[in-house]
């Protein structure tokens, strides 16, 4: 099996999700023991995403955004401009990870990014991604396809953050959601993307 830990990470700007969907599907069903890990680094338009687990009455009323059913795993999300996606396309057995370290190594990601603002993040037990007083910051649901990740991680930046009113988000009635612009005045998801990305190669 090879051994290469190099991590590729791409700008992808703004992104139709379906589009990306189907490129990270392509991508891990054609990449090899040596292609290296990449991750995608975009943007959305707005859209609901509803996950494997995902249960249609978490949608609770229509808001005009188109809902997609995706294979990730996990509940109902909400994806918009202002919203950074981390796209991990990675060969965890190569790099010798469970799904559960790698879920740990993301969310340390986004607590060690947060920290760097002065903002304390959180891991809520059962329940994946970070959390600010209770409020979330960052969702993350992944697939992992013959021991290869795809889908990823949100982290909500500078956003309207109005249609995650329309869901349960991620299953859970009544979860608040926060974004950096609020916790600590940051509106840059490009400068965001760049402060996870490094971090994420050196945990993943």
């Amino acid at each position: 099996m090879g051994e290469d830990r190099t991590l590729i990470v791409r700008w992808l700007g703004l992104a139709d999700y379906q589009s990306t969907w189907r490129a990270m599907r392509d991508f891990t069903a054609t990449r090899d023991d040596e292609t290296a890990d990449e991750i995608w680094l975009c943007q959305h338009p707005p859209i609901f995403t509803l996950g494997l687990a995902g249960k249609p009455e978490h949608l609770l009323r229509d808001i005009g955004v188109p809902v997609v059913k995706t294979d990730r795993g996990g509940q109902i999300t909400y994806h918009g401009p202002g919203q950074l996606l981390a796209y991990l396309l990675i060969d965890i057995k190569r790099r010798n990870l469970t799904v559960k370290r790698m879920v740990n190594h993301i969310e340390q990601a986004v607590i060690d990014l947060l920290a760097t603002y002065g903002v304390n993040g959180e891991r809520r037990s059962g329940a994946p991604g970070v959390y600010v007083d209770g409020a979330k910051v960052a969702a993350l649901g992944l697939k992992i396809k013959n021991g290869r990740s795809y889908h990823g991680l949100a982290v909500n930046v500078a956003m309207d953050l109005v249609p995650f009113a329309a869901i349960n988000p991620c299953g859970y009635e009544g979860l608040q959601v926060t974004q950096l612009a609020d916790l600590c005045g940051e509106r840059d998801p490009d400068r965001v993307g760049d402060r996870l990305s490094i971090r994420l190669q050196e945990l993943l």
